[in-house]
């Protein structure tokens, strides 16, 4: 995601499909080429894009629940700019579906292929049942 502008609103989905499925790497700071390869864009400020990252992740309006380290937050070089690189792991079955957007329905997500798509609400239900089945309470 190119980022320029600050963190686009679609990496919230990419962070709860990602989390839903098997992880994944969000990259702030890089496009995509006519060949589909990536490379690298200047970002005005990359500290301030990860504490903005940081600050939302933390917040239970944007996301259900941040499943992240410190080091799964980096700031790299590539391509002679400065990138932020974003490990996001597979979330516990307990906690899924992850969501974001404070709407559980509208805002739970999961990856397929290059791409991401709302979970059904029978498939969301499915995951609160099986929540309950470890003792979590639904959410």
């Amino acid at each position: 995601k190119r980022a320029q502008g600050g963190l686009p609103h679609s990496l919230w989905e990419t962070y709860s499909a990602f989390a839903n499925t098997q992880g994944g790497v969000i990259l702030l700071g890089v496009a995509e080429a006519a060949d589909k390869s990536l490379y690298s864009v200047r970002l005005p400020d990359p500290e301030t894009l990860a504490e903005g990252f940081w600050r939302a992740v933390n917040d239970p309006a944007v996301a259900s629940v941040n499943l992240l380290k410190p080091e799964d937050v980096r700031i790299v070089k590539s391509g002679g700019h400065r990138i932020v690189v974003i490990f996001v792991p597979p979330a516990p079955q307990a906690l899924r579906p992850v969501y974001v957007g404070g709407d559980l329905y509208a805002g739970s997500y999961y990856r397929c292929g290059e791409g991401d798509r709302r979970i059904p609400r029978e498939e969301i239900d499915a995951l609160q049942r099986r929540a309950a089945e470890h003792g979590q309470p639904p959410l």
